[in-house]
């Protein structure tokens, strides 16, 4: 058996290999000179400049950027392949009104980016690698590619039972293995949800106009449709359709597909060009009913997974990091055992509370606004038309978006 001071960070799969939650967890407690082992079952897949820009994109918010700063990871993000916006623009496709967020109404020069779920994989990584062989080798280690089989938890500790046979035992285990988590399953923690009866159909477009570094999203009856500014001048998609639409969609040829595309976002970008292959995924609400069960805490995806219409999945994850980390460093610093109840209750607290009411709140816009009703639809238009006329309103929305609350 193997004894850690502090900490180990555990995780297994979710889609073609570690998420950007658990890296940058696990980068930021190493640097924070906490001892760190990661477990994972698989490296993330390999990210090349060269190659076409990865489907699943997300748009992340100014909080998520400033802690990959902080992890000293963002310039080499930006460098390699990220497209800021500097405008949000949000209608409905039955009703008139719309909102804008500007960042140059509060002085900033982006509201956020656009980047691949891939690159950021890959460069946090790296990081991972260079640290776990670099002078501080001490505060981090990787177990991969490796799982966890079984967990034991008692008073003081938690062991962690590899498929190899080694067991390692440490003050915390943290589960960020993404919605299937097997640490949280486990650890004995159960899931509410419902799966939405829609997916996610997601292609990159070129459009005859430009996007203006404009982030587009339009509610339609059948669910919300996102054009994301990417960097190379074409927009990312991401239209939430019902299940049946969905196939309809992706079963439509090349030339069908880009009109019903471009009719769908009123033409505000004009005729759609070119497409590349389409593909989707399912969407559903999945919600942990707690976070902590003795010295496991779960992070990200294994806690939450919410519609996309938001695009809040990868932020939600990252704030997770922040406060986690926050809690964990402190207790350090104070001298008081980062895995005991009440630090760990602490982060519960903080990011249930947040997360749940985000999840909730992303499901009853996406009701409301997926409903044809024309009495429904003049509401909701009015609603958005007075958000963009009242500033104050305006930028407390924008600053939710933002994480600035």
């Amino acid at each position: 058996m193997k004894s850690m001071a502090t900490l180990s960070v555990a995780a297994g799969v979710e889609y073609s290999g570690c998420t950007g939650g658990l890296t940058a967890l696990a980068l930021g407690l190493a640097r924070d000179g906490l001892s760190t082992v990661l477990v994972e079952a698989n490296e993330p897949s390999r990210w090349q400049v060269d190659a076409e820009v990865d489907a699943r994109v997300v748009a992340l918010a100014s909080d998520s950027i400033s802690l990959l700063a902080d992890l000293n990871v963002w310039s080499d993000i930006a460098n390699l392949r990220a497209s800021p916006y500097r405008r949000m623009t949000v209608w409905d496709g039955l009703a008139p009104g719309e909102l804008t967020f500007d960042s140059a109404e509060r002085g900033e020069a982006a509201l956020g980016a656009i980047v691949e779920n891939r690159l950021i994989q890959h460069v946090l990584w790296k990081a991972l690698q260079q640290h776990a062989t670099g002078a501080s080798a001490n505060a981090l280690q990787l177990r991969c590619p490796s799982r966890v089989v079984s967990i034991d938890s008692n008073d003081d500790s938690v062991s962690v039972h590899l498929d190899e046979g080694e067991t390692l035992r440490s003050k915390v285990l943290i589960a960020a293995d993404g919605a299937g988590s097997g640490l949280r399953e486990l650890a004995g923690i159960g899931t509410r949800g419902h799966a939405y009866d829609q997916r996610a159909v997601v292609a990159h477009v070129t459009t005859t106009r430009p996007h203006e570094d404009t982030a587009w999203q339009r509610f339609l009856p059948g669910g919300p449709l996102a054009f994301l500014p990417l960097a190379d001048g074409r927009s990312s998609i991401v239209w939430s359709l019902p299940d049946d639409e969905a196939e309809r969609i992706l079963a439509l040829d090349d030339d069908q597909f880009r009109d019903e595309l471009g009719c769908a976002l009123d033409m505000r970008l004009g005729p759609i060009t070119a497409a590349t292959p389409r593909a989707a995924f399912p969407l559903r609400l999945n919600l942990a009913e707690r976070y902590v069960a003795g010295r496991c805490v779960l992070v990200g995806d294994a806690a939450h997974v919410v519609h996309p219409l938001a695009g809040q999945g990868m932020n939600l994850g990252f704030r997770d990091v922040i406060c986690l980390r926050r809690e964990l460093g402190g207790a350090i610093k104070r001298g008081v055992d980062p895995g005991s109840a009440h630090v760990l209750r602490r982060y519960e607290r903080e990011r249930r509370s947040e997360n749940t009411v985000g999840a909730y709140g992303f499901d009853l816009i996406g009701k409301v606004y997926g409903r044809d009703s024309l009495a429904l639809a003049t509401l909701r238009g009015a609603a958005l038309g007075f958000a963009g006329k009242f500033a104050p309103l305006r930028r407390r929305l924008a600053d939710a978006a933002a994480g600035r609350l």
